[in-house]
C-alpha cells in the first residue's frame, strides 16, 4: 500500500465558538480570528513538528467536503497520501472491497485531492493528497 499517515482530526461540532474556547482551555492554539470563516471552520497544528491538524467543522460546514455525511456531530480521521493518484487508488481499492464510499474523491476548494470512506462501524476516514495551490478555488462560507 501506498505511504499513508494519519495527518488531520476533524471535529463536527454543533457550536464551533464554544468548542474552540474548550479546546484553547486544553492548550491547542487556534491561532488569529477570521470573522468571515469562525463559525464554520478553524484549524490547530499540534506535536512537536506540527504533525497533526486538528479542524472544527461546523455541521452546517461538512457537507461541503463530504457530501455523504449522516449529519450531526461526529469525528473525522483524516488521512494523507503523497499524491493525487493515490487518492483515487486507494478510495478505489477500498470501494472494491466491500468500504462505504461517503464522498467521492474530487478536487477540494483548498487544493487537494480529497474523499471520505467509512470504518465499518460507520465513523468518516478522509484520504487527502498533498495541497496544490494552483488548483485551490474560491469557497464561501456556508450561510
Amino acid at each position: 500500500m501506498a505511504s499513508i499517515r494519519l495527518d488531520q482530526v476533524n471535529l463536527v461540532v454543533g457550536d464551533v465558538e464554544a468548542s474552540r474556547a474548550f479546546y484553547a482551555r486544553l492548550g491547542l492554539d487556534f491561532g488569529a480570528r477570521n470573522p468571515e470563516w469562525d463559525a464554520h471552520h478553524i484549524s490547530a497544528r499540534q506535536g512537536a513538528g506540527a504533525d497533526l491538524d486538528v479542524d472544527l467543522d461546523s455541521t452546517a460546514f461538512v457537507t461541503d467536503w463530504d457530501r455523504g455525511w449522516p449529519g450531526g456531530t461526529g469525528v473525522v480521521l483524516g488521512f494523507k497520501v503523497g499524491s493525487r493518484d493515490e487518492v483515487d487508488r486507494i478510495v478505489s481499492e477500498l470501494s472494491a472491497g466491500g468500504v462505504a464510499v461517503q464522498q467521492p474523491p474530487f478536487d477540494a476548494f483548498w487544493g487537494a485531492r480529497y474523499a471520505v470512506v467509512s470504518h465499518p462501524d460507520g465513523h468518516a476516514v478522509g484520504i487527502m493528497s498533498p495541497v496544490d495551490p494552483a488548483r485551490r478555488g474560491e469557497h464561501a462560507p456556508p450561510s
